[in-house]
């Protein structure tokens, strides 16, 4: 289990440039940078520098920002097993070269067109060579549609390049988000027997299990996670940053103390603006309505403690809870509660008589807040 030891890649200036809002310039990609640094991430993952002429200067820029600067995080490429592309990328002076090749029937037809044995072959010419140019740097390769890919194929591949004694680490890649937690648990945790070496898992939520599947593959015994912030990407996207963290929270509060939480909500607006996106109502921490209760028994229970309807800390994110007081569900404890945020004092069978009225009302059209304080303050000058 690599709860305690895992790392971040984040991903959003390479997958989550394939969202399809998403456009980057070099100052945002520098302010993201800087902000996932501050945040704590590992390890960015940066767009090939083969896509475009910017993307490779950016790439440059990127890298010498984070060198000058002094930054703890590590700037990593990702690149298709061709020489051209390692020969490029190193140039750039990244601290992590990024290998991928597709091993489906599907991808091996329709992108490379390659065997099996011409896969092996094509990934033992590239990483020898990145190896030979640049011995220190941080060299992972990684299957592509991992999880459509025969499993006597796959394997194959991974003891082969695993053979090489070549990498830092070996990538597992569910690209079109088809596999079960299961399925990551057993790929995951026979890579680890096989090869004894650390494991990245990069996940795609297109049926809604990209966190459920980094959990699973990080009980498995993987190293390190892929993410991007708000989860964009191609299609759906992956792991969502912010999911990961919220996860992992609940299950053990210390596995995330290591990143600066209270920059995650600045980090989710920063992205969803400049895709021109909102944040979900429902998103992981973040969303608008992550911390609002308006069950009158929830509210009476949180207004007591919390933690009776709170798995997650909102004050650990910079974020303040909310009690959803103008309904027909509220209880007489949340109004209560409103009363005295306002400095009201009021008798029980007024807050009572208070709160029935807003219920009544709240049957037609619910109450704003200024509405109800409009309500309690009368109550409190004997008007109401």
């Amino acid at each position: 289990m690599s709860f305690e030891q895992f790392s971040v890649i984040e991903s959003t200036l390479r997958e989550g440039e394939q969202f399809s809002t998403a456009t980057f310039s070099t100052d945002e990609k520098l302010e993201i940078v800087r902000l996932l640094n501050e945040f704590g991430a590992e390890m960015i993952e940066l767009t090939s520098p083969l896509a475009s002429p910017q993307s490779e200067a950016d790439v440059r820029a990127i890298t010498r920002m984070v060198r000058s600067e002094r930054m703890q995080t590590r700037i990593l490429t990702h690149i298709r097993c061709k020489r051209e592309d390692a020969m490029r990328a190193l140039d750039t002076g990244v601290h992590g070269v990024d290998v991928v090749i597709g091993t489906s029937p599907q991808l091996m037809q329709h992108s490379h067109g390659k065997s099996i044995r011409q896969v092996i072959d094509a990934a033992g010419e590239v990483l020898s060579y990145i190896r030979e140019q640049a011995p220190d740097v941080v060299l992972r390769f990684s299957t592509e549609d991992s999880f459509r890919s025969r499993p006597a194929d796959l394997y194959r591949v991974y003891l082969a390049v695993a053979d090489l004694g070549l990498v830092n680490r070996l990538g597992v890649a569910d690209t079109v988000g088809v596999a079960l937690p299961s399925q990551v648990s057993a790929l995951v945790g026979q890579l680890v027997k096989l090869t004894g070496l650390d494991i990245e898992f990069h996940g795609h939520n297109d049926s809604g299990c990209a966190i459920a599947n980094a959990c699973a593959a990080l009980e498995a015994g993987a190293t390190h996670i892929d993410t991007t912030i708000l989860g964009i990407g191609e299609r759906n996207g992956i792991t969502p940053l912010g999911g990961l963290v919220a996860r992992l929270y609940t299950i053990k509060k210390s596995y995330v103390a290591k990143y600066n939480l209270k920059l995650l909500p600045r980090l989710d607006q920063l992205i969803a603006d400049i895709c021109d996106i909102d944040i979900p109502f429902n998103n992981y921490i973040t969303g608008s309505s992550a911390f609002i209760h308006k069950a009158g028994i929830h509210a009476k229970a949180v207004l007591a403690d919390p933690e009776s309807y709170e798995s997650i800390n909102p004050d650990d994110f910079g974020i303040t809870r909310g009690i959803s007081i103008g309904h027909r569900l509220t209880g007489w404890n949340a109004i209560r509660n409103r009363a005295n945020q306002l400095g009201l004092t009021l008798e029980d069978t007024t807050v009572q008589q208070v709160t029935q009225t807003i219920k009544a009302r709240a049957d037609v059209q619910p109450l704003s807040l200024p509405e109800v304080d409009d309500l309690l303050i009368a109550a409190a000058n004997g008007v109401f």
